[in-house]
């Protein structure tokens, strides 16, 4: 069996909760790496940003990393998981306190060469 090449690239602790990241990853996954570069740059939604940067350095790490054919790439996998929540406080009334989380997101992106 001839095992596929991926190249990955992840961001850690990315100040984002991660359902807003989940959206944008399920829009790619399976397309080719040009063709979600251009949907992540035209699409309004707050995870695209975080996910150009990380498909960016996936399709830069298959080039310079494992001399992979850039025309020839396509979002292999990706996907999202929680990281650690930062916990906040918001002032209420009678001196209570409601508890704010900030939610982090682990973002991973693989591309490999397509046949």
């Amino acid at each position: 069996m001839d095992e596929k090449k991926i190249a990955r690239a992840e961001h850690r602790y990315a100040r984002i909760s991660p359902r807003k990241v989940e959206i944008v990853c399920n829009m790619i996954r399976g397309k080719d790496a040009k063709y979600a570069m251009a949907l992540l740059e035209n699409t309004p939604k707050a995870g695209c940003e975080l996910m150009i940067k990380v498909l960016k350095s996936a399709m830069a790490n298959a080039e310079n990393n494992f001399e992979m054919d850039p025309e020839k790439l396509y979002v292999a996998e990706t996907y999202v998981g929680a990281g650690p929540i930062l916990k906040r406080g918001m002032p209420r009334a009678q001196g209570r306190m409601y508890r704010i989380n900030k939610r982090t997101s682990h973002i991973t992106v693989a591309v490999a060469e397509r046949d």
